[in-house]
C-alpha cells in the first residue's frame, strides 16, 4: 500500500497573531510553525500502517522554503519520502489541485490529509481533492482499518458516530480520534539524523484557478473588563438587563 499524507504548515497555536500592510498580510516574524494537528494525527496513522502492513508513506506540502523545517520533521518522524510543491498555498481549490497532481502522478492508494488546518479552518481540501480524484472519501475520520483494498472507516457525525464500508483508493479527512494524542510522534535523534539522508523532491506548480483571495484581516474584539458579583441576584440582574442571555 501506497499512502501519502498532506501536511499543512501552520502557526503554533501559542504564536502571537499579527497583521501587516493594513492587515492584509500574516507577519511571520516570532511566529513558530508545526505540522497542523489534524494532519499529525494522520502522520501518525500512516506510521502504524507502515509498521504493521509494510505500507510506504509519503508526505507533500504546498509552500514555499520555509516549510522545510516542518516537511523535514515528518520525514524524522518516520515517513520515507517528501515532496514540495514550490507554490503559496493562498486558496483551498488551488492547494486541492496541486495535491491531485501530485497524487495522479504518484500512484497512491490512500491520500490521508487532515479535515481543516488550524489557521484557516476551510475544511474543504480534501472533499475537493477526492472529487478530482474521483475517489471515496470519508470525513471526520476517527479510525481506519485497512485489509487488501478494503477500508473500513469511523467518522464523526451530529450526535453519534457512523461505521462505513469502503474501498482503496481512498481519500480520508481525519482528525483527532484516528489516534489518540498520546500516540503522536516526537523525533528522536536516529530519526533526525536520517531524515537529512530521505529524498525531498522539489516540484513547480501545476496551472490551476485561484477561486478565493483574501482582501483583509480582522482580530476579534478585545474583551470586555469583568465583573465580579457575590450574590445570585446581582448575577441574574446581569445576565437578564446586560448580557441578555436569559
Amino acid at each position: 500500500m501506497k499512502i501519502l499524507v498532506c501536511i499543512s504548515n501552520v502557526p503554533d497555536t501559542t504564536s502571537k497573531i499579527n497583521f501587516t500592510d493594513g492587515d492584509t498580510k500574516f507577519d511571520t516574524n516570532g511566529v513558530q510553525f508545526v505540522i497542523n494537528p489534524n494532519d499529525e494525527f494522520g502522520l501518525t496513522r500512516a506510521m502504524w500502517f507502515k509498521e504493521k502492513q509494510g505500507a510506504s508513506v509519503h508526505v507533500v506540502t504546498v509552500g514555499g522554503t520555509s516549510t522545510e523545517p516542518t516537511i523535514r520533521k515528518a520525514l524524522a518522524i518516520g515517513a520515507d519520502e517528501a515532496i514540495r510543491v514550490n507554490a503559496e498555498p493562498t486558496d483551498g481549490f488551488f492547494v486541492a489541485e496541486q495535491l491531485a497532481d501530485v497524487v495522479k502522478n504518484g500512484g497512491y492508494d490512500l491520500v490521508i490529509a487532515g479535515r481543516e488546518s488550524i489557521d484557516y479552518n476551510g475544511g474543504m481540501v480534501p472533499g475537493i481533492l477526492a472529487t478530482l480524484l474521483d475517489m471515496n472519501f470519508v470525513n471526520t475520520c476517527i479510525s481506519l482499518e485497512v485489509d487488501g483494498t478494503n477500508a473500513t472507516a469511523m467518522r464523526e457525525i451530529d450526535g453519534g458516530k457512523e461505521k462505513i464500508a469502503t474501498s482503496l483508493p481512498l481519500v480520508i479527512g481525519g482528525q483527532k480520534g484516528l489516534v489518540e494524542e498520546s500516540d503522536l510522534r516526537i523525533p528522536n535523534m536516529r530519526g533526525i539524523m536520517m531524515a537529512r539522508k530521505k529524498t525531498l523532491n522539489v516540484i513547480e506548480p501545476v496551472a490551476a484557478q485561484k477561486a478565493t483571495e483574501d482582501i483583509k484581516f480582522e482580530k476579534p474584539a478585545a474583551r470586555g473588563a469583568v465583573k465580579l458579583v457575590d450574590n445570585v441576584d446581582d448575577l441574574i440582574n446581569l445576565l437578564h438587563n446586560e448580557a441578555k442571555a436569559i
